[in-house]
């Protein structure tokens, strides 16, 4: 039956009543509704939606999101003069932008960046407990914390980001603003305000592992997608019991890609590949302005990029001028 099936038409299973989860321990919410099928859903994903899980930690990391978001959209809503039409025209232009550089660390007014300061901080405690929440949910189902590590791995580029960094640089002025276009305006200018990026060998390795994750999870996605006819969809039974869907997959890894892998090591790889990408990439933005002022005069002390050649001669900074007499 399973012959016809693909990526876009695929044999869904309905049921009237949901599966509910494992059993849950003492001391433990009970989960929220008793869930539901969607036909849609399942051609992407899994038809089932539910039942939910918050417990403590959950539902306060959810008020934390939402109040730092109201702080963010009623602040860029306030910018245009309350206007709905605006609002919605301009918001991919639209920030909450962090305190002015005067007010180095201190706490600002709101209207001169104490909003960012507050935005921030809940959005940080709903970064953080939500972390909390995946790592007990975890130990609770008595799985691997894998995946609550590698949250914590963007939760580390995060808060080099808005937090740590700039407590270094001593100026809460050199986080990043809230918003779509001005943050990717301030990842241009810090670009150019510390030499070009591009040559922060961490931005490259950053940059080489990001790359390296999307060929990985397309590949593997692919290669599983194409055996699901064999039953290659369920791995975990693959793993224990291999049949031809595990073994076909394993063939066409080692004829193409010239290395075994494995139903366990293929995510071993990604895994390695996606956490180094914000690992790698937190450490780049940690290092430029503290440790390194121009990366492309540090390309250039250590061979790694070209010095532009002498064409005009040399010209003086004013800065190292005596002060001229009034």
């Amino acid at each position: 039956m399973s012959g016809y099936t693909n990526l876009y038409s695929r044999v869904q299973i309905h049921t009237t009543e949901p599966y509910p989860g494992v059993p849950l321990g003492r001391g433990n919410w009970t989960r929220d509704g008793k869930g539901w099928m969607s036909s849609l859903l399942g051609r992407i994903g899994d038809a089932q939606i539910g039942p939910f899980y918050l417990g403590t930690t959950g539902l306060a990391s959810l008020i934390c999101g939402f109040i730092a978001f109201e702080i963010i959209g009623l602040n860029m809503w306030a910018s245009v003069g309350w206007s709905p039409g605006q609002f919605l025209r301009q918001l991919p232009w639209l920030a909450l932008e962090p305190p002015p550089p005067s007010y180095g660390l201190r706490i600002p007014p709101l209207a001169e960046g104490g909003w960012w300061l507050m935005a921030g901080g809940f959005l940080t405690a709903s970064v953080i407990l939500w972390w909390i929440r995946m790592y007990r949910r975890a130990v609770e189902l008595q799985v691997g914390t894998h995946v609550a590590w590698a949250f914590a791995s963007a939760i580390w580029l995060f808060l080099v980001l808005g937090f740590i960094r700039p407590v270094l640089m001593g100026s809460w002025a050199e986080a990043v603003p809230f918003g779509i276009f001005p943050h990717l305006d301030w990842t241009a200018a810090f670009s150019l305000r510390y030499g070009n990026l591009f040559y922060n060998p961490f931005h490259a390795l950053s940059i080489a592992f990001l790359y390296g994750s999307v060929l990985l999870f397309a590949m593997h996605a692919g290669t599983i997608l194409a055996v699901t006819r064999y039953g290659g969809d369920r791995e975990v039974e693959q793993i224990v019991d291999r049949g031809t869907a595990s073994e076909r997959a394993a063939l066409f890894w080692r004829w193409t890609m010239g290395f075994n892998a494995t139903m366990e090591s293929i995510h071993r790889w990604a895994w390695w590949f996606a956490v180094l990408t914000t690992l790698t990439g937190g450490i780049g933005i940690l290092l430029t302005g503290t440790v390194v002022d121009n990366w492309y005069l540090w390309a250039v002390k250590h061979h790694v990029a070209p010095a532009y050649p002498h064409v005009f001669p040399p010209v003086t900074d004013p800065a190292s001028l005596p002060a001229s007499a009034p």
